[in-house]
């Protein structure tokens, strides 16, 4: 049985994210790492951020998850206010941060049942997540195995499917794929586009230009802590004279290494 997604009052066409103007700061101050950030995802949309190390994207991903407040500006999500509104809202976000985020001396199915029960999930309901969340991600046949064992990229997939476990009304993905076997990659990528037609928002933070193009239906690309272009790929990459997303990608944010 596939979980319902997170209950949201937006309605189709609606906005799932709107960020005006965010600055944020780190280091006493001595560190921009979000310069006047302002970016509006539409309910249902597959929306890739792109940009260089130190860009940005992370950043305005913890901002719009509420782990970190902004220095000024301001977040709604799915019409709220997050200052506000934070405890209502946080319950139909799902994160998927880029550093694993599971025990690896728990199983898969422990990991999820700890995470669920801190979703506030229970009973039945919590069950069900789990049988689900475990297909998702390929694991069913390896649940009593010890994360420790576990492949890079069977890591990865339970990354995910702990974030999917509440089925959120918006998913925040920071670089889900880095480093993974291309199997992997193409079942998060083809589950990932399932929950899309389902409802899900999905906001998805990619290096690697070929994914944003097949899968996302908008994307932003953040330099400096600023969006610095923004639309339909296809329209975008005529707009821009560009063959492909990586030689537009350049063009706008340059060839200088960004090592941090």
């Amino acid at each position: 049985m596939v979980p319902s997604l997170s209950q949201q009052t937006t309605r189709p066409g609606s906005q799932a994210l709107v960020a005006e103007t965010l600055v944020k700061r780190y280091d006493r101050g001595t560190i921009t790492a979000l310069d006047g950030f302002s970016l509006t995802i539409a309910a249902g949309d597959f929306f890739g951020l792109l940009g260089p190390n130190g860009a940005g994207k992370t950043t305005a991903l913890s901002l719009f998850s509420s782990l970190f407040d902004a220095d000024s500006g301001s977040i709604k999500i799915l019409g709220a206010d997050l200052k506000t509104r934070a405890a209502a809202i946080r319950p139909l976000i799902g994160l998927v941060p880029q550093e694993l985020a599971v025990y690896e001396k728990f199983t898969a199915r422990e990991n999820l049942a700890f995470f669920g029960r801190l979703y506030g999930l229970g009973g039945k309901k919590l069950r069900q997540s789990i049988e689900y969340c475990l297909q998702l991600a390929g694991l069913q046949d390896h649940d009593s195995r010890r994360v420790s064992g576990y492949s890079g990229g069977m890591k990865r997939r339970l990354n995910l499917a702990v974030g999917l476990l509440h089925m959120p009304s918006l998913l925040l993905l920071d670089e889900p794929t880095v480093g993974i076997d291309a199997q992997s990659r193409h079942l998060i990528h083809e589950q990932l586009l399932s929950l899309n037609t389902m409802g899900m928002t999905i906001v998805y933070s990619t290096h690697y230009m070929e994914e944003a193009q097949d899968l996302c239906s908008r994307i932003a690309i953040v330099d400096r802590g600023r969006v610095v272009e923004e639309g339909i790929p296809s329209v975008l990459l005529k707009e821009h004279g560009s063959r492909n997303l990586e030689h537009l990608f350049l063009g706008l944010t340059g060839r200088q290494l960004r090592d941090t």
